[in-house]
């Protein structure tokens, strides 16, 4: 009786019995691995081939890095200490670093020059990558370009000042005279700017700003990386308005402005930069007023410039065929003219569709500034090809010049294409 009363009472459960873990081929590395390496024979097949492949690089490249010889003054200096085993001479990093960096013109006792306006370009370019600052850092964006000339050229800070100034009075009178004739504030804007700079000529000499000046650098004696980063910045800064300019350019309901945003576009994408570049070195000069000597520098950024901004404007384009038609009635339904409507509905979103584009074109122009090379620029690789290379030290050694170059290169352009990739997820609000 007792037996029976007690098996009729049910059970309560009064806690939870914990999960078990899963097995181990279900979850974890080894999920990981059989998904991703070994999800088939194929899979599995390319897998052991590329870690054949792999470790046929590592075995012959790692003992060549790790025995590597860091102190040394020549490269048979070098092979003495190697003493016939395998290693690499990284000893002319160590000797000829600062031309690799900044050429081997540039004063050193002034390399805290360009190496503080490359420490600033981070703080300038901060609030335009990363638009979740406060917008008043904006300012200091607007004066790096004249702060990083005065630091990287030398001479006296009243032209750079000057030259802000102008750009200043443009603007003001641009903003002043938008809503009335938009031709009449552009032709005012240009002319304030150059009759300040003209008149800088006449006061400049009794000036107190004069005093404060630094050790003028001439174009001719920059080099090294730090060529290519100033070439580079440079021009992407200057190429993604004119590419602006010349996409809505093209799609402009003036026959004048779109013939001649056509035949520029298609001309420059239809040349070879190395070609634009001759023409920069020998043929630009000839262009100009007599005896006005146009740096080089500045002839090689309007080249690189206008070539780049062709395939920018190509890119936008595509953004701007890529958005429904739709788009452009709201803008009109709202009431908005052109600019208003480019500038607060489509542009926004043509950009953010040309992202990819724009960053590939970006880092294929960073890339080819190296062709500068060619019209005796000594950038980067320019040093390596020149004057090292050519030197009685180091004439022979060549995989620890380009190997360093290859890796600044890839440090420089991967960090674009992560920015990039970290933009184009910030701004995908199409499915939130």
């Amino acid at each position: 009786m007792s037996d029976t009363s007690a098996s009729a009472v049910a059970f309560v459960r009064t806690e939870s019995v914990p999960a078990s873990a899963p097995p181990s081929n279900a979850a974890g590395p080894v999920k990981w691995v059989k998904d991703n390496l070994f999800a088939g024979v194929g899979n599995s097949i390319l897998t052991v081939l590329a870690i054949l492949a792999i470790y046929m690089v590592l075995s012959k490249s790692m003992p060549w890095i790790l025995n590597g010889v860091w102190d040394a003054p020549s490269l048979s200096a070098c092979r003495e200490i190697l003493n016939g085993e395998t290693g690499a001479c990284f000893a002319v990093l160590s000797e000829r670093w600062n031309q690799l960096l900044f050429g081997f013109k540039y004063p050193a006792e002034l390399y805290w020059r360009p190496a503080t306006a490359f420490v600033l370009l981070f703080v300038a370019a901060a609030p335009v990558l990363f638009f979740d600052l406060p917008r008043k850092l904006l300012i200091f964006t607007g004066l790096y370009p004249f702060l990083a000339f005065w630091l990287i050229w030398g001479g006296p800070i009243f032209y750079p000042l000057i030259a802000l100034i102008g750009l200043i009075v443009a603007y003001k009178v641009f903003v002043a005279f938008e809503k009335n004739n938009f031709t009449m504030a552009l032709g005012l804007g240009a002319l304030s700017a150059i009759v300040i700079w003209y008149l800088s000529g006449f006061v400049g000499e009794n000036s107190a700003l004069l005093a404060l000046s630094l050790e003028a650098v001439p174009s001719r004696d920059l080099g090294g990386f730090m060529l290519n980063m100033m070439l580079g910045v440079t021009c992407v800064s200057l190429s993604l308005p004119l590419g602006i300019a010349l996409a809505l350019g093209r799609q402009s309901s003036m026959p004048f402005i779109r013939y001649i945003c056509v035949i520029f576009i298609e001309f420059i994408r239809g040349v070879p930069l190395i070609t634009l570049l001759f023409v920069a070195s020998v043929m630009l000069s000839y262009f100009f007023p007599p005896g006005s000597g146009v740096d080089l520098f500045i002839r090689v950024v309007i080249m690189i410039t206008m070539f780049s901004s062709a395939y920018i404007a190509e890119v936008i384009r595509g953004g701007l065929a890529a958005l429904p038609k739709g788009q452009y009635e709201a803008a009109d339904s709202l009431g908005l003219d052109y600019p208003q409507a480019m500038r607060l509905i489509i542009l926004p979103q043509a950009l953010k569709i040309s992202i990819p584009g724009i960053v590939n074109v970006a880092v294929g122009l960073f890339k080819d500034t190296t062709l500068v090379s060619v019209i005796s620029m000594f950038d980067m690789i320019g040093m390596i090809r020149g004057p090292i290379v050519a030197s009685t030290d180091w004439n022979g050694i060549y995989w620890e010049l380009f190997g360093f170059a290859a890796l600044l290169f890839f440090v420089v352009c991967y960090g674009i294409s992560q920015y990039s990739q970290w933009l184009e997820r910030r701004l995908a609000t199409d499915h939130r």
